[in-house]
């Protein structure tokens, strides 16, 4: 369901929403709906990416051990 609100902008960015908006053939509330989601879906990476940063940070030092051990089974070439 579309709800109808209000924005203020600059009058600077609305003239390159409404220049991209008719680039892509779509209307100005169409565009900045696009643009809206596409930020939060960004901000979303962000935050699951910097979840997973410190899970990995957590268990740095038993993964290093996991991967010289690994190494340690190689043999020279």
């Amino acid at each position: 369901m579309k709800v109808k609100t209000s924005i203020t902008l600059s009058g600077e960015l609305l003239e390159i929403i409404d220049a991209r908006a008719k680039e892509s053939k779509r209307n100005r509330s169409d565009f900045i709906e696009t643009a809206v989601r596409l930020f939060i879906q960004q901000l979303l990476r962000e935050e699951q990416n910097t979840r997973d940063l410190e899970i990995i940070n957590r268990r740095a030092d038993y993964l290093n051990r996991e991967a010289a051990d690994i190494l340690a089974y190689q043999t020279p070439l």
